[in-house]
């Protein structure tokens, strides 16, 4: 019998594997960066603004690299002036790789990096607790609202320390993705508890009209392949599916008609789409852009 499915952030180092595997073989990182380089220019054109230092904040910076590259642009739009770069990231083994890519960098020079080893919600109650509420020019969300508990208050928190010219940037997968049609299906059946929520960029814009905030929608297409994962025994495959399906061990824990209706629904349309022999899942993004 198959042992109890246990969710893939109860084993970070396994989480930080599955999601290293699935940066390799998606084009996410492809993806954020063509919107860095061709959009992120015109959002950030008035964030500095007057000003002699720029507060950025960074939730779930992961190992930096987008985190760099956007801190590339701010500083090639507003050369000369201090950056002060605060990063919350729960994954000590990741803020261990984003130090040493900075450690790195050539072309980090008025850069000021503090990193702050918590999640969203510690962050936000150790500031309650000292009774601080420091403002930022930009604040970033990449991939992460899927590890908060309340959504709508998590926005409207960070929403409120926005100064008057910034922008708040949330990455999130598109409600257009595999990723929706996926989880709308079977995320039920995978365990959650309470370290994961399902959440795309479909959900967004409910949240924000009834908060009442100003934003702009964009799409970004990216795809992920996932051959392996029809391949018994594959590691690489298995790790994927674990992404996927945000299980530990979701091939050897799943009940067997699950792990068969999941595959199914990988290889149809819905999800992927099949070139070559090949199978590539829809990892599409929507990014949020939210005024202050």
């Amino acid at each position: 019998m198959a042992s109890p499915m246990r969710n893939l952030v109860a084993d970070l180092d396994r989480y930080v594997q599955s999601f290293r595997l699935f940066l390799e073989r998606s084009t996410e990182h492809q993806s954020m960066q063509a919107f860095v380089e061709r959009q992120l220019p015109d959002l950030i054109a008035s964030i500095g603004n007057g000003k002699s230092t720029i507060n950025v904040l960074s939730i779930g910076g992961g190992a930096g690299e987008m985190d760099l590259q956007i801190l590339s642009k701010i500083r090639a739009r507003y050369p000369g002036v201090t950056i002060n770069n605060d990063v919350v990231e729960p994954s000590a083994d990741q803020i261990s790789k984003y130090k040493e890519r900075v450690a790195q960098a050539s072309n980090l020079e008025n850069i000021k990096f503090t990193w702050h080893k918590e999640t969203a919600n510690e962050y936000q109650s150790r500031m309650d607790a000292e009774k601080k509420t420091k403002k930022w020019d930009f604040i970033h969300m990449i991939q992460m609202l899927y590890y908060v508990k309340d959504i709508p208050a998590t926005i409207q928190y960070f929403h409120s320390l926005l100064e008057p010219q910034a922008k708040l940037l949330i990455i999130l997968v598109s409600g257009k993705s595999g990723w929706e049609t996926l989880w709308k299906k079977h995320g039920s059946s995978f365990p959650l508890e309470d370290l994961c929520t399902y959440v795309s960029s479909a959900d967004l814009p409910g949240i924000l009209d009834s908060a009442g905030l100003k934003y702009q929608l964009h799409e970004l297409p990216s795809h992920l392949d996932i051959t392996s994962c029809f391949i018994e025994g594959d590691r690489e495959g298995e790790l994927l599916l674990d992404f996927l399906t945000e299980t530990l061990d979701f091939a050897k824990t799943a009940p067997p008609e699950l792990k068969l209706k999941v595959l199914e629904e990988l290889r149809k349309p819905g999800c992927s789409e099949i070139r070559d022999g090949k199978v590539f899942f829809n990892n599409s993004l929507g990014v949020i852009v939210i005024e202050p």
